[in-house]
C-alpha cells in the first residue's frame, strides 16, 4: 500500500483500550500519541493523509505538507483547521458526526440527576464522618427534588440535543428549545427566543457547535435572567459561556449551580476560577469518550478514509 497514514494525536482517542488497525487497512499507519506544532511538517513529511483531532493546521503548516492530501478528523468540530486555505491547497477535510451523541447525551442526563439528588454532597457527607455523627438513620443537609415536571431548555436541537430530550422525557421533563427568528422547524419541541429559554428553564443544556453567533451567547444578561434555582449544564464548547460571568453568577447565588465539561482553555491553568467555583461540577472534556464511542470514531475516520482513497465523498467538510 502506496499511502502513508499518520495519525498526529492518537492520545486523544486511545486510552490504551481502543485497536487502531482499522486506520492501518488503508495504508502504512504511523501513530504518534502527542505532536507540537513544531513536529508537525517533519512528522508529515510524505504523509498522504492525517488523522488529527485537536492539531492545528494553518496555512504555513498546509504549505509545509505538500503531500498531504487528507486531514481526517477524529471529532465532529473541525475549527482547528483553516478550511479556506485547505480549499486553496486542494486538501479534503473529513470529519464524523454522530459518534458521541449517546454519550454526550448520557453524560448531560448525569449531571442533571447529580443536581436533582444532591449526589456529589451527600456523597461527601458519607464519607468524612457527618452521616456518621446524625442523631437519626438518615442525612438531610440538602433538599432534593424530582425531575418529573421541570423545564429542560435545550440551546442546539442535532442529535445530542434530541437524545438529551428523549431521555429527559422518559423523567417526565418539559422540554424547550432555542429557536432563531426567521427560520421553520417542525412540531416536535417548543420554540422559544433566547431570554426567553433563560427565564423558563431549570436546566439551561447547550449543546451548539461553536461559531460567531454563538461564542458568548450564555453571558451576563442571559445568566441574569435565569431563576435562582436553575442551573447550566455545558457539554458543548468552552467559549460558548462567558466563563467569568458563569463564575460571578455562582459566587453570588443568582444561579443554583453549573456543569461544565468544555472550557475555553483546555487543560485550564490551575487558578482558572471556575474550577473553585460553589455549586459547579467541572469535568475534563470526557463526556464524548466512552470506550464504545471512541470505538465508534476510529471506525467512521476508517471509513472516511477508505471512501476518499476510492474517490468518493463520505462525511467531507470540504
Amino acid at each position: 500500500m502506496s499511502e502513508t497514514i499518520v495519525f498526529l494525536d492518537s492520545a486523544t482517542v486511545d486510552y490504551g483500550d481502543i485497536d487502531c488497525a482499522p486506520l492501518g487497512a488503508h495504508g502504512r499507519l504511523i501513530k504518534h500519541a502527542i505532536t507540537s506544532p513544531m513536529e508537525m511538517p517533519e512528522r508529515l513529511k510524505g504523509a498522504t493523509v492525517a488523522v488529527t483531532n485537536k492539531c492545528v493546521f494553518d496555512e504555513k503548516t498546509l504549505r509545509a505538507c505538500p503531500d498531504l492530501r487528507l486531514i481526517a478528523v477524529t471529532a465532529t468540530g473541525y475549527n482547528n483547521i483553516d478550511i479556506e486555505a485547505a480549499l486553496r491547497l486542494s486538501v479534503a477535510v473529513s470529519n464524523v458526526p454522530g459518534y458521541s451523541t449517546p454519550s454526550v447525551a448520557q453524560f448531560t442526563m448525569t449531571c442533571v440527576l447529580a443536581f436533582a439528588t444532591r449526589l456529589l454532597e451527600y456523597s461527601a457527607a458519607s464519607r468524612d464522618g457527618r452521616w456518621s455523627s446524625s442523631p437519626i438513620f438518615t442525612f438531610t443537609a440538602w433538599p432534593t427534588f424530582e425531575l418529573n415536571g421541570r423545564m429542560i431548555g435545550i440551546m442546539g436541537m442535532g442529535a445530542i440535543g434530541g437524545e438529551v430530550a428523549r431521555l429527559a422525557g422518559a423523567f417526565g421533563m418539559r422540554v424547550i428549545a432555542l429557536g432563531r427568528e426567521g427560520v421553520r422547524y417542525d412540531d416536535t419541541w417548543e420554540r422559544v427566543g433566547l431570554y426567553e429559554l433563560a427565564e423558563r428553564s431549570d436546566f439551561v443544556c447547550v449543546h451548539l457547535p461553536l461559531s460567531p453567533e454563538s461564542r458568548g451567547i450564555i453571558g451576563a444578561d442571559f445568566l441574569s435572567r435565569m431563576k435562582r434555582t436553575a442551573f447550566v449544564v455545558n457539554m458543548a464548547r468552552g467559549a460558548i459561556v462567558d466563563q467569568a460571568a458563569l463564575d460571578r453568577a455562582l459566587r453570588e447565588g443568582r444561579i443554583a449551580g453549573a456543569a461544565i465539561d468544555v472550557l475555553e482553555k483546555e487543560p485550564p491553568p490551575a487558578d482558572e476560577p471556575l474550577l473553585s467555583a460553589p455549586n459547579c461540577i467541572v469535568t475534563p472534556h470526557i463526556a464524548w469518550a466512552s470506550v464504545e464511542s471512541r470505538r465508534r470514531l476510529l471506525e467512521e475516520v476508517a471509513a472516511n478514509i477508505g471512501a476518499f482513497l476510492r474517490g468518493e465523498a463520505r462525511n467531507r467538510v470540504i
